[in-house]
């Protein structure tokens, strides 16, 4: 007979909770990195449309995000501005953003 020995806390793993993401908020690492207005789904061509994205500084563009219960890829951005002059707390600034729906986020 062999008995399995296990030191204390080697267990099964528990998965974490899952972390509640912010309605307003775009992820990259399970971090917040960016800051919508407006979001607009469109089912038809699987694509979210941003009025504006800001607080961005973080948001490393050619690499997946998450927003709400989506994965996203952004495609084009109309205007960037590093900095609005007249709401320097909103950093870089992305205007008429689109993002290609990729999937949905493991939740």
């Amino acid at each position: 007979m062999s008995e399995e020995i296990k030191s204390p806390g080697t267990g099964p793993a528990e998965s974490p909770a899952p972390v509640k993401h912010e309605d307003d908020a775009i992820y990259q690492e399970g971090r917040v990195v960016a800051r919508v207005f407006e979001p607009e789904l469109r089912n038809d061509a699987r694509e979210i449309h941003f009025a504006e994205i800001n607080q961005s500084d973080e948001l490393l563009l050619p690499e997946e995000c998450e927003f709400q219960k989506y994965r996203l890829m952004i495609q084009r951005i109309e205007y960037a501005s590093r900095i609005d002059k007249n709401a320097p707390e909103k950093g870089r600034v992305l205007r008429g953003v689109i993002a290609e729906v990729l999937g949905y986020r493991e939740s």
